[in-house]
């Protein structure tokens, strides 16, 4: 009998006998396996915690106790075992679940969480919260009190984030557990010294193996005594797992493990002694990434969060040893969902021709080799490129050393991760005039991923920054033309932004010109005011300013508005530039008393419509018939991308009812407006 369809809450686990339970384990497996194959989302992170997660609910009541995710993509598993089965067929739309842990969705989700480092962080703010409410466990005082985990994996515990935690974890005075997710890879195999420590550890330690003279752990370390103290609170089962030199003891943490993350007995029987521990413990547990699905577990990068795909073949694994990740899977061929030639993979093809032409060329990603196109640089200039793991402001400074001893870094970064190292792009970048280049993919909105990865605040971030050239590129051939811009410009940071989608070739017929600092290009030759006659008699009736790739839908608004029969002169133009803006363009524009609509995928405060009032304003301009379209101020939650254009107005329809309103605004002397096609209610 199915198990999954039977559990409507946590404490209905309770019941289940270990058997069951590792039932239930292959059940939400299957569950995640199907969904995942039809809608795309992430697969193997979710694969490799379901026994880990199961025997957390199991042994703790996180409908009281705390439950803190770190990074959350691995949440598929709580979501299943909290009451939201129902809601997996909409994973990543509005009509059902977020990939990430959601509060709104959940009392069980505590935060809206999709970067790494935060768990320990806003889990030991927690446990002090509760301990100041009298809300906490106390051994003696209060057995039924809060207890607080958070899970971390083996590649976020390296970012400079969850050093702070682990240093704060490290004071608490009370129950508090880091479960270490350890299966050796983030999105990618995880970088530097301390996921080497982990390598060293998985070779030289079983998984129950400890036992041990633990009276002697860490004496000579600040924090020892405590540490030995805790040794004779612990029962036996701990004791056997002990990790007597385990790094995060010179924190202050009680280490136990690793152990075998998907042993449900064990997991259950030592996470039962946690629960009750009343000093800070980190558990080590080892898991296996893609657990389940031979393709998953062979090539957990590709299957990290894949789009959907089609399964030729048995998947599920047979290993040759239980204790080796090498695969036996015959006939299995997995076919994965292709819309088309990604920015991503033009952005690795032109990196790596320009490290080809320029030697001083080189590049770094955080953790993304594969998301941000670095890969193909790896593999092709591997002297020359650098992956640093989940650490942002190390990748930035450390390109701004090198910058600093005379080469060209490229930092290739996702631009909601951008947000964690502004304070390097400002202090060690900007500030001693730097040439660093910013490639910042998935800028935008970035579909089902939701509110917790959109690149919606890069251009207000940058445009502070004295001497910085802020670009976007709406299509290949433009992204190729920044980058080449960006190899040759030393005044400074420079960036260029562009989506998680696919490259559009509307404007292959024409041709396109070299990036000039602070130039726009006009998309619609016939109604440029630069062309031939356009000096009076051949001013456009509205001109549409867009930013990066709303530039592709601001040319099918052209499109439908004269596909509508309607005699309006429609100009189009690539901005390129949010700083410094074309401030010919836009003196040109409004002295001819032309409505202007800026559009951008990015929010309209501080963005590139911004930049355009402003730059009117210094002109003395009367700026009054601009409106800016962007993303409200307001959050954008998970949906597929083109139904995120469409709710908030910067898909074609939407821009071409904005135009044609501009034109009836402005004809009867309207005034500036700063705007989406929908009320923030809607999203």
């Amino acid at each position: 009998m199915p198990l999954l369809e039977t559990i409507k809450g946590p404490t209905e686990l309770k019941s289940l006998t270990i058997a069951q339970l590792a039932q239930l384990a292959g059940e939400i497996r299957q569950a995640i396996y199907g969904q995942v194959s039809k809608s795309g989302g992430h697969l193997a992170p979710n694969l490799g915690v379901v026994e880990l997660t199961i025997a957390l609910h199991y042994v703790f009541d996180f409908s009281y106790d705390r439950l803190l995710f770190d990074v959350g993509h691995q949440c598929y598993p709580h979501k299943l075992l909290t009451g939201r089965q129902g809601m997996l067929g909409g994973l990543r739309t509005g009509a059902g679940m977020a990939g990430f842990p959601e509060p709104r969705e959940s009392a069980f989700d505590l935060f809206s969480v999709g970067h790494a480092g935060t768990g320990i962080s806003t889990a030991v703010g927690m446990a002090r919260g509760d301990a100041l409410n009298r809300e906490s466990y106390e051994p003696g005082t209060r057995p039924n009190g809060r207890r607080v985990a958070t899970i971390i994996g083996d590649a976020s515990i390296v970012n400079g984030v969850a050093m702070e935690g682990l240093n704060g974890a490290g004071t608490l005075a009370r129950q508090f557990l880091v479960v270490l997710n350890d299966n050796g890879m983030s999105i990618s195999k995880p970088q530097g010294a301390i996921s080497h420590y982990f390598d060293r550890l998985r070779l030289s330690q079983t998984y129950s193996g400890f036992k041990s003279a633990a009276r002697g752990i860490l004496g000579a370390v600040p924090g020892g005594g405590l540490l030995r103290d805790a040794y004779h609170a612990m029962g036996e089962g701990m004791k056997a797992v002990l990790n007597e030199g385990a790094w995060f003891e010179h924190f202050g943490l009680v280490t136990a493990g690793p152990v075998d993350g998907h042993d449900l007995g064990g997991l259950i029987s030592i996470l039962r002694e946690a629960r009750d521990f009343h000093r800070p413990m980190v558990l080590h547990v080892k898991t296996v990434k893609g657990k389940g699905l031979s393709f998953a577990e062979r090539d957990s990068s590709t299957f990290h969060s894949p789009a959907a795909f089609t399964v030729h073949g048995d998947p599920t694994p047979a290993l040759k040893d239980p204790d080796s990740p090498e695969m036996v899977s015959e006939g299995c061929r997995v076919e994965i969902k292709k819309d088309g030639r990604s920015f991503t993979t033009a952005i690795g093809e032109i990196m790596a021709e320009a490290m080809d032409r320029d030697l001083r060329i080189v590049a770094a990603t955080a953790a993304m080799p594969d998301g941000t196109g670095v890969s193909k640089l790896l593999a092709r200039h591997p002297e020359r490129t650098f992956d640093t793991g989940i650490c942002e402001s190390h990748a930035l400074d450390m390109m701004a050393g090198m910058a600093k001893t005379g080469w060209k870094p490229f930092f290739a970064v996702y631009c909601t991760f951008l947000q964690r190292a502004f304070d390097q792009a400002f202090q060690e970048v900007s500030l001693q005039g730097l040439a660093v280049r910013l490639l910042l993919d998935r800028s935008g909105l970035v579909g089902g991923d939701g509110a917790v990865h959109h690149g919606f605040c890069d251009v207000a971030l940058l445009r502070v920054l004295p001497k910085a050239a802020v670009m976007a590129a709406m299509d290949e051939p433009s992204l190729r033309a920044a980058v080449e811009l960006m190899r040759t410009y030393e005044d400074g940071l420079s960036s260029v932004r562009y989506p998680r989608d696919t490259v559009s070739d509307i404007a292959a017929d024409l041709p396109c010109p070299p990036f000039e600092l602070g130039r726009a290009r006009c998309l619609t030759p016939e109604f440029d005011l630069d062309a031939p006659g356009n000096n009076g008699t051949g001013v456009p009736d509205a001109a549409v300013l867009a930013f990066g790739t709303p530039a592709v839908d601001a040319l099918r608004a052209a499109r439908l508005i004269r596909a509508e029969g309607r005699a309006l002169r429609i100009a189009v133009y690539d901005a390129r530039f949010a700083k410094p803006v074309d401030r010919a363009l836009i003196n040109g524009l409004l002295l001819r008393g032309v409505p202007v609509v800026t559009v951008e995928d990015h929010s309209v405060v501080g963005g590139f419509g911004s930049a355009v009032l402003e730059e009117a304003a210094a002109m003395g301009l009367d700026a009054s018939r601009v409106t800016v379209l962007g993303l409200p101020d307001a959050w954008v939650y998970q949906d597929s991308r083109q139904r995120q254009l469409e709710l908030t107005g910067l898909d074609a329809a939407g821009i071409a009812r904005s135009v044609l309103g501009a034109i009836e605004r402005h004809a009867a002397g309207a005034h500036v407006t700063l705007r989406a096609a929908r009320p923030a209610t809607a999203y």
